[in-house]
């Protein structure tokens, strides 16, 4: 989970972009920090660069697929 400690330098805001998930080794859509949807596990990637690949991390199978989804942008 990403943490902080100065609320004065985030904004919350309502884009559609936090709700997309991504396969691994996608172009990043926006510059950012994602989490993935199964175990947690986060990284940073940068914009038209690929996401992490799926040899990044594994997964057990109860974790299901790894899909990426933005958690932090630096982009409104």
């Amino acid at each position: 989970m990403a943490l902080y400690k100065y609320e004065q330098f985030f904004q919350k805001i309502d884009n559609a972009e936090f709700d997309k998930a991504y396969p691994p080794a996608a172009r990043t859509p926006w510059s950012g920090i994602y989490r993935c949807e199964g175990c947690g596990k986060e990284a940073v990637s940068t914009h038209v660069h690929p996401l992490p690949p799926q040899n990044h991390h594994q997964h057990n199978a109860g974790q299901g697929a790894i899909r990426w989804r933005l958690i932090v942008t630096d982009k409104s």
